[in-house]
């Protein structure tokens, strides 16, 4: 499995609708494009900020590539945008595991 921590930092005054957007369209439409959702967090000190991890079920350019031409996404994401972009930044780390977790539970 390949991991992706993503990171939004929301233009000024739209972290509400892009959570929104996220609430209504994008999550289920990740699931669909073999991408599962495993938590999704704002930091303490950055509320303009959204970080979340997603698994990747197989090449993780191809899941992007057919959510990026999915015309609900392409929908979804002109109609949340009248006002302009909800993001401003997006960062993107791809992630493989390592042995280390199943040792850090047992202790």
């Amino acid at each position: 499995m390949t991991y992706e921590l993503r990171t939004y930092t929301a233009s000024p005054g739209k972290m509400d609708a892009l959570m929104d957007r996220f609430r209504d369209s994008t999550i289920n439409l990740f699931i669909e494009h073999n991408m599962k959702s495993l938590g999704y967090w704002t930091p303490v000190d950055s509320p303009d900020v959204l970080v979340y991890l997603l698994e990747h079920d197989g090449d993780p350019k191809a899941n992007w590539t057919a959510f990026g031409t999915d015309q609900r996404w392409i929908d979804a994401k002109s109609a949340s945008e009248n006002d302009g972009p909800l993001a401003a930044k997006i960062e993107s780390v791809m992630l493989e595991a390592t042995d280390l977790y199943p040792i850090a539970v047992a202790r």
